[in-house]
């Protein structure tokens, strides 16, 4: 089940096939790489320490191996695996979120420091009524043009509402994940808000959920 849901509520709920009539959002483009007061990029801790010698790293598996054999059993049987299908086997809980009355610059800031693309904003009464996108907040079209430096403080000091994505679709726990797929190919969006008929966040779906699932054990449930 999909819904859409704008800063006046709730407009639409049902399946996939008419969401582009009832809220149609244009592609988005890819975040820019603008200066924050936060590192943006995720760091691989293996590039900063010593790397161990061949010889070292095979004396040392099988004192490895033993210990995970040990660990493995001490846990017990593992729950049965089954496949990955539905939105709330890949979701992510808890999601960010923003209000509407934040200031750009201030939600950038925010998802830098958390390092995420995109997060759902909420109202007063916690309803999802639009999406945050980074890319809106660093259109190519400000840089590198005269008056760019203006323009982009005026974007910095407009709040949320005013660039969020909205109406905006969101999706239910119960929803097949091939369904989620086909919508977020057809509307361009980094990921969709999971919410309830009502517009309650459970958290979010994006497409690194999505590979994550289809590179997993189990193993997403592509064809039956």
């Amino acid at each position: 089940m999909f819904y859409v849901f704008g800063i006046n509520g709730p407009m639409y709920h049902g399946g996939p096939e008419r969401l582009s009539q009832i809220a149609p959002v244009r592609r988005v483009q890819r975040p820019q790489a603008l200066n924050t007061l936060v590192a943006d990029t995720d760091t691989d801790s293996s590039t900063l320490l010593p790397q161990p010698s061949t010889e070292t790293t095979l004396r040392r598996a099988p004192a490895q191996s033993a210990v995970s054999a040990y660990a493995s059993a001490a846990q017990g049987p593992k729950e049965e695996r089954r496949p990955l299908s539905l939105v709330r086997d890949v979701m992510t809980r808890g999601a960010l979120t923003v209000s509407p009355r934040s200031m750009v610059n201030d939600a950038w800031q925010t998802l830098a420091l958390h390092r995420v693309s995109q997060a759902p904003v909420l109202n007063d009464a916690q309803q999802v009524i639009g999406l945050l996108l980074r890319a809106d907040m660093a259109p190519l079209d400000l840089l590198p043009t005269p008056g760019a430096v203006r323009d982009a403080i005026a974007l910095a000091r407009r709040p949320v509402s005013e660039v969020m994505v909205t109406p905006v679709p969101t999706v239910a726990e119960d929803t097949d994940l091939r369904r989620v797929a086909g919508v977020l190919l057809d509307n361009g969006l980094p990921g969709l808000p999971v919410t309830d008929e009502q517009g309650h966040l459970a958290g979010f779906i994006s497409r690194t959920d999505l590979l994550k699932a289809i590179a997993s054990d189990p193993p997403l449930d592509l064809w039956s």
